[in-house]
């Protein structure tokens, strides 16, 4: 991505389609004389660098020919966004009016922004770390209140501040090591011995505390992908329907009706779950069920979660092993659904599907009456957050990027402390610290390079 500070940016920050208001945006030295071209307001004010935090009520014109009628804030740097001047054109939120402005502000000197480039200059200027800027784009993508609340924890620092309170202990061993090994004949015996690998340690199990978080971290921003298998009729559309609190998935007592995955999302506890209602698996010679049978297959590799639906009110059948099959080694709930039936299965007889597993919850239920629906969902919800852990409240490593950091950086520590109870030499030990310093400064941006950057920053909408 072009890069250039000096540059004055525009983009259109309104998603495309009608509105009341479509916002474009300027960015860079060049925003207010730019404004002051291409917008006149009613009072015939200019806009001047006294005008900060105003709205100004007039109308964009090219040349003279109004294009719309608008109002214009100014906020001045630094205290801004991007800590350089901005100027934000409120128009009527149409694509002509917002395309014409957009390109008044091109003509007149401005370049178009980049994705996330608005948000990249805020990290560039200093007013937020790699890891903030990050949260930006995942409080606009959140699904559940409990995943905007984790977002806006970490554009407020939850994590950076965590991160840098490891970095900072380990950059005062690394000066202690440092200054032992440039003054051999002063004995530094604070971080000697025990000492130094009690604090390297802690600095490990903070990272690891950290690490513990990451499968929560992205079940809470991706949504956990919860497949429902079975045989046919178990009642697997019925079960969907329970928990989305509507008809989405057609339900007969004919076997084979589900012959696609039908798909959506709910939130249970805070935490988004992707449910996907699958056909249901068995031998068949019907051509469009065998390719709904396949892609059932195919979904429980993608699967966080597998609800195996089994009937209670038939006997155990080759295909109900044959799924258990399927699903060995997978996390799962076994959904005993018709429980309002007379029962002709047990769930001792379930157990023996899986001989090698000593605690496979199962949980009883009647999807058609809407019995057992509040207690599956619990049972979802504690199967993945452990230990009670209150994710409204937690720092939690949402990132790929960040769980691979901080994995790094626990194999960097683990071999200081190796090398520390070897009894090498501090050169090998301070050379591990520093690349566990290195590793945990990629996470706030202390250390970086232009291509994460534009990884990053690519994930980004152009207006933000």
């Amino acid at each position: 991505m072009k890069n250039d500070l000096n540059d004055t940016i525009t983009a259109i920050s309104t998603p495309p389609g009608e509105g009341g208001i479509g916002i474009v945006r300027l960015s860079g030295k060049n925003a207010l004389s730019i404004a002051n071209k291409i917008f006149k307001a009613k009072n015939k004010k200019r806009i001047t660098g006294n005008n900060s935090f105003t709205l100004c009520y007039g109308h964009v014109h090219n040349n003279g020919t109004s294009i719309d009628e608008a109002l214009l804030t100014v906020m001045l740097a630094p205290k801004t966004y991007t800590r350089e001047d901005i100027v934000e054109l409120s128009c009527h939120g149409g694509s002509i009016p917002l395309r014409n402005t957009l390109e008044l502000c091109l003509e007149n000197g401005a370049r178009l922004a980049g994705p996330g480039e608005f948000t990249r200059r805020a990290f560039l200027n200093g007013r937020i770390d790699l890891a903030q800027a990050e949260a930006v784009v995942n409080i606009i993508r959140s699904k559940t209140d409990t995943a905007l609340k984790c977002a806006l924890r970490q554009l407020d620092g939850g994590l950076s501040k965590t991160v840098n309170s490891i970095r900072d202990k380990l950059i005062d061993i690394l000066a202690a090591i440092e200054a032992s090994l440039d003054y051999p004949e002063d004995d530094i015996e604070l971080f000697s011995g025990r000492k130094l690998l009690k604090k390297v340690m802690e600095a490990g199990r903070e990272i690891e505390g950290l690490l513990k978080t990451a499968e929560t971290g992205k079940i809470l921003k991706e949504g956990l992908v919860t497949v429902l298998v079975g045989k046919p009729n178990v009642g697997k559309s019925s079960i969907l329907n329970a928990l989305l609190q509507e008809e989405k998935a057609i339900v007969t007592s004919i076997p084979g009706t589900t012959r696609d995955i039908v798909e959506d999302t709910i939130n249970i506890y805070g935490i988004p779950v992707r449910i996907l209602d699958t056909a249901g698996i068995r031998h068949t010679k019907n051509e469009i069920e065998i390719i709904g049978v396949r892609k059932s297959r195919k979904s429980l590799k993608t699967a966080d979660l597998v609800l195996f639906v089994i009937d209670l009110s038939t006997r155990i059948s080759s295909e109900d092993r044959l799924i258990a099959k399927d699903i060995k080694g997978r996390k799962l709930i076994i959904a005993a659904n018709k429980s309002d039936l007379k029962q002709k299965t047990t769930e001792a007889e379930i157990k023996k599907l899986f001989p090698h597993h000593k605690r496979i919850p199962i949980i009883k239920l009647s999807a058609t009456r809407r019995k057992g629906i509040k207690p599956l969902e619990k049972l979802i919800y504690n199967r993945f957050i452990k230990g009670g852990m209150n994710i409204s409240d937690a720092v939690l490593v949402t990132d790929l990027r960040h769980k691979n950091a901080l994995k790094n950086a626990s194999d960097s520590i683990n071999k200081s402390i190796k090398a520390i109870r070897d009894k090498s030499s501090e050169e090998f030990t301070a050379l591990d610290l520093r690349q566990a310093l290195d590793s945990l400064g990629e996470i706030v941006g202390r250390t970086t390079t232009e291509d994460i950057l534009d990884r990053v920053f690519s994930r980004f909408c152009v207006g933000k």
